[in-house]
């Protein structure tokens, strides 16, 4: 990454995203920070001054075009951060259509429709597309079949990205982070019916180091799968 180099990131407000924002934020670089609606957008540049916002509904991975194409988008991106995510625990005989959607949507569909958009810009720069997936992304087990489908494509969209785009110079990276101290990862205790104690868990500190060093790699080598397990 050049000087002021330009960021697109989800998954600003909390957890991964908010630690990365941070700092790439303090050394100066361009974040442009996607937001859910106007409201999330207004919160996320009272946090990160200077940040430009994109909003738009991952949820609704259909209307997202149609959402930025009235929005100012920068000309410059150096790198694409998917580190959104929801997930919504519950054995395969009581999951919904809905909550298949709603996961299969801001976890899969929304990122693949993000990097669609935004490959020009990334081709021109040579730039980094990062995908924040999740161990469950490499092994699914009880009650998480939704989730970890989605993150299973996850998977498969950064292979079948890295493959089309390593000719064009852009670099692909999933990072699979362990449990990680975060309110997503309270909400899964919730599910569970157990107690969370975020000492036990990494640090998002911890993880945004292995994306900052991954995008910040010599351009003569590409992270492609990083895991990043609990060290205690």
């Amino acid at each position: 990454m050049g000087p002021m180099a330009t960021h697109v990131i989800t998954g600003a407000g909390s957890g991964i995203g908010a630690a990365v924002a941070r700092r790439l934020h303090a050394r100066g670089d361009e974040l442009v920070l996607h937001a859910r609606d106007a409201g999330r957008a207004k919160e996320l540049v009272a946090e990160f001054p200077g940040a430009r916002t994109l909003v738009g509904d991952l949820a609704d991975p259909d209307r997202l075009s149609w959402a930025f194409s009235h929005q100012s988008l920068p000309e410059r991106i150096d790198s694409l951060l998917h580190i959104a995510g929801v997930i919504d625990l519950g054995a395969v005989g009581e999951l919904t259509p809905k909550a298949w959607h709603h996961q299969l949507n801001v976890n899969l569909i929304a990122p693949a429709e993000l990097t669609r958009h935004f490959l020009p810009q990334l081709r021109l720069t040579k730039g980094h597309v990062v995908f924040v997936n999740s161990g469950a992304g490499l092994n699914a087990h009880a009650e998480w079949s939704a989730y970890a489908a989605s993150k299973h494509g996850l998977k498969a969209l950064a292979d079948s990205l890295r493959h089309e785009e390593h000719g064009n110079g852009v670099r692909v990276t999933s990072v699979y982070p362990g449990r990680t101290a975060s309110p997503m990862q309270a909400k899964v205790h919730q599910q569970e019916g157990k107690e969370y104690d975020p000492e036990k868990w990494i640090d998002p500190e911890s993880v945004a180091t292995t994306i900052v060093m991954a995008i910040d790699l010599p351009r003569d080598a590409e992270v492609n799968d990083l895991s990043v397990r609990p060290g205690r």
